[in-house]
């Protein structure tokens, strides 16, 4: 590749980003005041973060066995009020239980 392409691929990257994260600001200038509106977008951050860790849990471990129950481990956890860490320790070890013993 030449040092132009990447120059090039970096700088649309850049524009692309900078268009996303300054629109909303010089479109929306006044603060919404629309319940609804509020509602859908204080659930934005979550859809976006399930969107794009859902389908890497069910690839990361290989199995589809293991990537359930890690996922079920840590819904379960998540469901009941447990932290980031409890949640992250006990789906890893969901997972490898699953693997371990090949279920």
């Amino acid at each position: 590749m030449s040092n132009r392409y990447i120059l090039t691929s970096i700088l649309v990257m850049a524009v692309v980003t900078y268009l996303i994260r300054m629109l909303p600001m010089a479109i929306f200038r006044k603060k919404i005041k629309n319940r609804f509106i509020q509602s859908f977008l204080s659930y934005v951050p979550y859809s976006v973060l399930a969107a794009m860790t859902f389908p890497a849990i069910f690839s990361a471990t290989g199995t589809l066995p293991s990537a359930c129950a890690g996922t079920v481990m840590a819904v379960g956890l998540a469901y009941f009020d447990q932290g980031i860490l409890k949640v992250a320790v006990g789906a890893s070890a969901a997972v490898f239980l699953v693997q371990l013993f090949g279920l």
